[in-house]
């Protein structure tokens, strides 16, 4: 049966696709394409020749073997092969190698797409929105000629997607799916800010500088926790840059969501003081190290800015810093304070008189005993 073999040794190199491995392939679906013929032996091989363009099925049929005692159920064997090849096969034939030809491109391509970007994950990478009306759900996004996928899950909530709107995405995953491989891209993760300011600030490549941590409610708020490696380098101020021209670089890649650029600190009190930033704590006291729990005193005026709204400032510096923030006013802890030591004295002074009593009492018995003793002796 005839088959264009060299066309398709020279396609699969062009494609980089070993011929031996196209060949294998090839046999195996034209065997079981064969099997699916009417009456197909039950042993049967694929021969290809690619100089004549041809290829043999070959089949063999079994051929009982003689019961004796020591083995009633012999084994059978294999009789001569001979050619089998359907005299209506070529159209199915010529299907089939259409098939697997098919595959092993889109397998190659799908391992060349993976090879790309499974190097790619935990990067920064920028691409072009482009929206598919079957899945609503879901924004996909062109880059190059691959395409990611941003779930509704890593979509920042708010946040409109225009079909071909150019957008950076940070690679959380890069696997292999049952359609090929699949890139997920996020808008969300905390790890795009990140990646954002590394574009933007020099002192963050060099090692200069270090983001220590990072909490984020994608579209409202981002809280970064920085440190300086380098003595002179003011950390905060490398981020926010010449007149606020790096954050707002970053800014613009994020809408409206706000950033809070804070002083990391291994204190664990002047770390969660300066994550309550804008409010400014008056005072921090570690209630627990191991549980990780700390009461911050901020001043009447400021306590609804330490909170924030909805207790979001509060909730991204307790994620921020990883303990538990109590807050509490600086004037009512003062009160408090004021009222203990008022309460101290006042029991020390009760002691103390209560002590002087005592005194009294002994003074005046020990006279009462003298002035008796010295009756008794004037008696004698």
């Amino acid at each position: 049966m005839e088959l264009d073999l060299q066309g398709m040794h020279k396609l699969a190199i062009e494609q980089g696709i070993d011929p031996e491995a196209l060949d294998a392939a090839l046999a195996e679906a034209l065997r079981l394409a064969y099997m699916k013929t009417s009456h197909p032996a039950k042993h049967a091989r694929v021969e290809l020749d690619e100089r004549a363009g041809t290829f043999t099925i070959w089949a063999a049929d079994e051929i009982p073997g003689t019961p004796t005692e020591d083995d009633p159920y012999p084994t059978p064997t294999l009789g001569e092969e001979y050619d089998d090849t359907p005299r209506d096969f070529g159209r199915l034939a010529a299907a089939t190698a259409r098939q697997v030809i098919t595959q092993l491109f889109r397998r190659v391509e799908d391992e060349r797409v993976f090879g790309a970007f499974s190097g790619q994950k935990g990067k920064l990478i920028t691409g072009v929105v482009q929206q598919d009306v079957k899945d609503s759900s879901n924004v996909h996004i062109a880059v190059g000629d691959v395409e990611a996928l941003l779930p509704r899950r890593e979509q920042v909530p708010g946040e409109r997607y225009r079909h071909g709107q150019r957008l950076r995405v940070y690679v959380v995953n890069v696997g292999r799916g049952l359609k090929g491989p699949e890139i997920i891209v996020s808008r969300s993760h905390p790890e795009l800010v990140r990646k954002l300011f590394e574009r933007e600030v020099p002192e963050l490549v060099s090692g200069a500088v270090s983001i220590m941590a990072i909490a984020r409610e994608a579209g409202a708020r981002t809280k970064i926790a920085v440190k300086a490696n380098t003595d002179g380098v003011n950390p905060k101020g490398a981020l926010i840059g010449p007149g606020g021209a790096r954050v707002r670089a970053v800014m613009e890649n994020l809408g409206p969501e706000k950033i809070d650029i804070v002083d990391y600190s291994d204190d664990p009190a002047k770390f969660v003081a300066s994550a309550l930033s804008p409010a400014v704590a008056t005072g921090v006291q570690v209630v627990s190290e191991k549980n990780k729990t700390a009461i911050a005193f901020i001043h009447d005026d400021q306590l609804s800015l330490a909170i924030g709204k909805e207790g979001q400032n509060a909730r991204l510096a307790a994620k921020l810093t990883g303990w538990k923030i109590g807050i509490e006013s600086s004037e009512a802890h003062e009160r408090k304070l004021a009222e203990l030591q008022a309460e101290k004295a006042a029991e020390q002074a009760a002691a103390e008189a209560v002590a002087q009593v005592a005194d009294a009492d002994a003074a005046a018995a020990a006279d009462a005993a003298a002035g008796a003793a010295e009756t008794a002796e004037e008696a004698k």
